[in-house]
């Protein structure tokens, strides 16, 4: 990994602006290159690889499939999602709940709506996540997973580190990636409560939910993403409840 030059610069991301994957029960906005959707200007951010918003129909979902040295972050907006994965994790998540999964040396799994095999109660309710990765400091590791409730430090307003292999966020709530030099904040704004953001190398702040006012940008919608290089400290406020996640990197991948 290579450090950027110390030039500040901000870009942003518009929602309608994004690759999109859309299929009978799938509607997949990326910001980043993914799958037949390739862009050699658009590939990573920092460390940030993938970030998908993907909104899933009842009953649907993405079937077993593998993945490999990749550390990826899933955080549900609306309804749940049920994990399975082939070193025997099983289990729903759903607002509030952070999650990851270190894919390490290999791993399977899936991820579909259809939480009452599990709990017994049937819904129609589509399911709409941010997943996201990034990659590790070490490639096979063993694969793993962790996952932590945080609804309530989320509820204080402020900004909440919830996924982080920083050496500050050690005994705080956040679950542990296999990256030393990123993390995951996210905040819901309450109205009129600003929050800053963190200082680093590389910043990426998407809008989950709301709108909000970003000092030196302007407003983001739902769906916008602005990215950001030597950059930090902007205040970030919304008039209505609004959820913002902001991934700080102090690195990027090797050029």
């Amino acid at each position: 990994m290579s450090a950027p030059l110390s030039i500040p610069h901000i870009d942003i991301h518009r929602a309608g602006d994004r690759l999109k994957t859309r299929v009978a029960w799938l509607d997949s906005k990326h910001s980043f290159s993914f799958g037949q959707h390739y862009d050699p200007d658009n590939t990573h951010h920092g460390l940030l690889l993938v970030n998908n918003d993907d909104i899933v129909s009842p009953g649907q979902g993405f079937d077993t499939h593998p993945h490999r040295d990749m550390e990826i972050v899933t955080w549900v907006t609306t309804g749940s999602l049920v994990h399975q994965d082939s070193i025997g994790h099983s289990g729903v998540i759903y607002p509030g709940l952070a999650q990851r999964m270190s894919a390490g040396k290999g791993i399977m799994h899936s991820e579909k709506n259809d939480s009452w095999r599990l709990t017994g109660d049937t819904h129609q309710e589509p399911v709409r996540f941010v997943q996201m990765w990034v990659v590790p400091d070490t490639p096979g590791l063993e694969p793993g997973y962790e996952q932590h409730e945080v609804a309530d430090e989320l509820l204080r307003g402020g900004l909440v580190p919830i996924a982080s292999g920083m050496k500050k966020h050690d005994g705080e709530s956040a679950i542990r990636i296999n990256q030393k030099a990123a993390a995951l904040h996210v905040a819901r704004l309450h109205p009129e409560r600003p929050i800053s953001l963190p200082e680093a190398l590389f910043l990426h702040v998407f809008v989950a939910q709301g709108t909000v006012q970003v000092e030196g940008v302007g407003e983001l919608y739902e769906g916008d993403a602005v990215r950001m290089s030597s950059s930090g400290g902007q205040r970030v406020q919304s008039f209505e409840h609004a959820e913002i996640l902001v991934w700080e990197m102090h690195a990027r991948l090797g050029q």
